[in-house]
This record gives structure tokens, sequence and C-alpha cells, in this order.
């Protein structure tokens, strides 16, 4: 499997239509860099769709999930991207609340 050492997710949306490289400029334009075993995240604007980088070391690697009922928890605010851990990247992919997922699995944020 793919070795992820760093999660980022993107607070504004990304159009969902764009392809590796699209996704990869708008990486680079918003975290800065496209840092070696690091997984990017982006969603659409209705936060029903979703699209996750990762940079490998060699290449990138693009996975798109879509919600077919309801959306995804994603986050606001002033800052363009925030790190989230590997625990918090699985509740949001399913449609969790990911925001009550600590670093220790206690619930942080009611």
């Amino acid at each position: 499997m793919i070795r992820i050492d760093a999660v980022w997710l993107a607070v504004a949306p990304m159009d969902m239509r764009a392809g590796p490289d699209t996704a990869l400029a708008r990486m680079v334009a918003v975290f800065g860099s496209a840092q070696p075993h690091h997984a990017y995240v982006f969603a659409n604007a209705r936060a029903t769709r979703m699209k996750v980088l990762v940079h490998d070391g060699l290449g990138l690697w693009l996975a798109a999930r879509r919600l077919h009922n309801g959306k995804f928890n994603w986050a606001s605010g002033p800052e363009p991207g925030l790190p989230i851990s590997s625990s918090q990247l699985n509740a949001l992919v399913l449609g969790l609340p990911w925001q009550r997922v600590g670093h220790t699995g206690a619930i942080t944020l009611v």
C-alpha cells in the first residue's frame, strides 16, 4: 500500500472535473508544494464529492469518492488548508463528523 505520513485538508472547494495535472496545480497553489508521502484532500462546493491526491515519492495517486446521500462534514475557516490525522481522514471518507475524532480517539469537539 501507499505510505501516508501526513494528511492535509483543503478548505476551499475544487472542481471535481479536474484531472491529476489540474489537481496537482491546485495542491501546489493551496499548500505550497506536493510533499512525498503526504495526502491532500479536496471536495466540491456541495461537499458531496471528494478527491484525495497522494504523492508517493515517484508520482501521484488520485482517488475519488462520492456520497449518494448526504454530504461530507467539511471544514471552513480563513486558512486555505489544515492538517488532519489518519483516523480523522478515515471518518471523513465515511461521511462521519471527523472533527470529533482526536489523535487519541477521544471526542474533542461537541
